[in-house]
C-alpha cells in the first residue's frame, strides 16, 4: 500500500511519513516516489514512544535508532532521496512546505499524539490525497482517535485496510455517503476486538490462547 500510494505522486508533490524508526517505510517510499517528488520521514529518534513497554527509554536509545535509520537508508540507496526532520511530529509542521499528497502516521500511539496527527498534519493533505496510518484498528490509542476524527468525517473517505494500514482519501462525503463510509470503518472493529484480545492473552502469559485467537508471530508482541 505504502508502494502504491508513493509511486503516484506526481512531481513535485509530496509524501511525508511521520514516525520512522529505524527506516523501514522511509525505504520503501523513498525507493517508489518518482525523481522530483519531496519525501520527508519526521522521527526525533529521542527514545521516546518506541512501542509499548517502551515510552521512555534513553537518549541513548535514540540516538542507535538514528544511527540504524541512517545507516539502513545509506545501505538501500535512498538517503539522498529523503529528507529526514529530526522533531517531534508536532513541532515539525515549519519545516514542510505546502499541501501533502501522500501522508503516512505511523507516530506515537497513544490517543492524544495520534489524534492531534490525524487532524493537524491530516489537514495539510491536498483534496483528493491519501493518508496511510500504521496500527490503525489495532493500537487502542490510535484507533480511538479514528473513531473520534474519521467514523463520521464528512472529507475523508475510507479506502480499505491491510491488516493494521488503513488507507483515507480526502474527498468531500455527502450525508448518505458518510454513513455508508462509517459502516465500512464500524466493520473493522472485529479486527481490532480480535488483536485487544491477543495482546492481553500475551500480556497475562497464555501464548497458547493468543495462538488460538490468530497469533502467529514469534515476537512476544503483535506490535
Amino acid at each position: 500500500m505504502l508502494h502504491e500510494a508513493a509511486k503516484d505522486v506526481s512531481p513535485p508533490g509530496s509524501v511525508v511519513e511521520i514516525g520512522s524508526f529505524r527506516g523501514r517505510s522511509a525505504i520503501v517510499l523513498g525507493s517508489s516516489a518518482a525523481e522530483g517528488v519531496q519525501v520527508v520521514a519526521i522521527d526525533p529518534h529521542a527514545g521516546t514512544d518506541r512501542g509499548p513497554r517502551e515510552m521512555t527509554t534513553s537518549a541513548e536509545t535514540g540516538e542507535t535508532d538514528h544511527e540504524a535509520f541512517v545507516r539502513n537508508l545509506t545501505e538501500a540507496g535512498v538517503v539522498e532521496r529523503i529528507d529526514h526532520i529530526r522533531a517531534f511530529s508536532d513541532r515539525a509542521h515549519d519545516e514542510v512546505d505546502g499541501d501533502i499528497d501522500v501522508l503516512f502516521i505511523d507516530g506515537a500511539h497513544r490517543y492524544a499524539p495520534a489524534r492531534a496527527d490525524i487532524v493537524e498534519w491530516g489537514g495539510r493533505v491536498k483534496p483528493g490525497g491519501l493518508m496511510l496510518i500504521h496500527d490503525s484498528f489495532n493500537s487502542v490509542g490510535v484507533t480511538l482517535a479514528q473513531l473520534r476524527e474519521l467514523l463520521l468525517a464528512a472529507g475523508w473517505v475510507f479506502e480499505g485496510r491491510s491488516r493494521s494500514l488503513s488507507q483515507y482519501r480526502k474527498v468531500d462525503l455527502q450525508l448518505t455517503a458518510r454513513a455508508r463510509n462509517a459502516g465500512r470503518q464500524l466493520g473493522q472493529l472485529g479486527y481490532f476486538v480480535r488483536s485487544v484480545a491477543i495482546k492481553a492473552a500475551l500480556s497475562a502469559g497464555r501464548d497458547g490462547l493468543a495462538r488460538r485467537l490468530g497469533h502467529t508471530g514469534d515476537a512476544p508482541w503483535p506490535y
